[in-house]
């Protein structure tokens, strides 16, 4: 057992304060809302918190297609009816609309994960969370899910320079189909998704019989789950699936995307997780000690996606948090009894016994045909991606200084880490 964990929390109030638009369920407001949990409960005190670096355009396009990304970073909400084709092809529209600073949003979420790939690289830290990643639906040429960039492949792209073999785990209620989609045909990223499949509820993937193809058959796995599943048989079905997985597959690292849609009550969703049972998965896959790299994701029901996080970084900081919520810039939210705690919900539970059963004995199965951890000859480790030098001189200041005094989200005093903590090269002290 290693001394106390050291934990990195990325976070930039600008990517709470953009707009899906009217009637649209994606509220980046939630993530200024688990911000500000954060800080109310002094948790920002306890680890080192940075603004990352806006992802560079090359850097997106270590996954995504140039013509995609090079669209994204062109397209406003005044230009987008010139472009009816583009905006097909690309899946931009209704689910993924194009809205005012889309392309800073995306740059500002994927380069907290790149950051926090890179400094688990760089042994800085064992922990690293953004809250604000997790978008798992995005594919290599087109948006999906309200989903654009996925930074949760571009930081297991990151993590592969340094580990041969990364687990990817996914409790989002919505099966984490970009992520396995682009890992499918490898052994070094097994993905593990557990979520609602039938009914036609989207994104319509995630059989337990798609397992992977060529060098990736048996390496994607899937826990295709009905309505109504409560925290005693998820947690139960995750340990063992989780501790099989780990036990046969041997990662040197492991993202966990905690979508909070698998929550009771999430607009969205239909299981019947209470945030305790959503957050002992976190607890469990922590005390594997080892790389950590943990996100965000879906969630619609604002007001609990902030609960769970505050409490999920708790969790990752060994730290009980009181169930009465303190006073906070959003504490109207949490009326009328502004706990912290969720119970689980009362819809139906449609899995039997011998549902779960069935996907348990086929998931072991499965992890039986991997005789042992892939070998992998480690090439030597290229550079983190080549970012080009620029004159923050150059800059216009007053363009800088309005963003962040317009960032009402953020109190830079207590977002800091106090002292020589706060020394991320990457970071604006402006």
């Amino acid at each position: 057992m290693r001394s106390k964990d050291k934990i990195s929390y990325f976070y930039d109030g600008d990517v709470g304060s953009v707009y899906f638009g009217p009637n649209h369920p994606m509220k980046p407001h939630r993530l200024c809302m688990t911000h500000h949990l954060v800080l109310a409960y002094g948790l920002h005190n306890k680890m080192e918190v940075y603004r990352p670096h806006k992802a560079y355009p090359v850097e997106l396009a270590q996954f995504h297609s140039a013509d995609y990304v090079e669209f994204l970073n062109r397209i406003t909400p005044d230009t987008q009816h010139l472009f009816p084709s583009e905006m097909a092809r690309y899946n931009l529209g209704e689910d993924c609309p194009v809205f005012d600073n889309l392309f800073e949003f995306c740059q500002i979420y994927a380069g907290g994960t790149i950051d926090a790939a890179r400094r688990l690289n760089n042994q800085l830290c064992d922990i690293a969370i953004n809250w604000a990643g997790g978008l798992h639906h995005a594919k290599k040429c087109a948006a999906s899910g309200f989903c654009y960039i996925n930074d949760l492949v571009l930081g297991i792209l990151e993590l592969l320079k340094y580990h041969a073999r990364v687990l990817y785990i996914d409790i989002d209620v919505h099966h984490g189909d970009g992520v396995e989609e682009a890992f499918y045909f490898t052994d070094r990223v097994m993905t593990v998704s557990f979520h609602k499949y039938g009914d036609k509820f989207f994104p319509g993937t995630g059989d337990m019989k798609d397992t992977g193809e060529r060098d990736g058959r048996f390496y994607s796995i899937n826990v295709p789950l009905k309505d109504g599943i409560d925290d005693a048989i998820f947690t139960r079905l995750f340990k063992t699936i989780i501790a099989k997985v780990v036990e046969t597959y041997s990662p040197g690292a492991i993202v966990l995307q905690c979508g909070a849609d698998s929550l009771a009550g999430d607009r969205l969703g239909c299981f019947n997780l209470s945030i305790d049972g959503h957050a002992e998965c976190v607890r469990f896959v922590k005390k594997f000690n080892l790389p950590l790299l943990v996100t965000g994701g879906g969630g619609y029901t604002k007001e609990n996606v902030a609960r769970c996080w505050a409490l999920e970084t708790g969790v990752l900081l060994d730290t009980e948090l009181p169930n009465e919520i303190p006073d906070n810039d959003y504490i109207k939210y949490f009326g009328p009894d502004y706990s912290l705690k969720l119970p689980g919900g009362h819809i139906e539970n449609l899995n039997s016994k011998s549902y779960i059963g069935t996907i348990k004995m086929q998931v072991m199965e499965n992890l039986r045909c991997i005789q042992h951890a892939p070998g992998v000859q480690m090439q030597e480790v290229p550079p983190d991606f080549y970012i080009p030098d620029f004159d923050e001189d150059d800059q216009n200041p007053d363009e800088r200084v309005d963003q962040h005094t317009q960032d009402k989200h953020i109190q830079r005093d207590d977002e800091y880490y106090e002292g020589d903590h706060d020394n991320d090269n990457h970071m604006d002290d402006a």
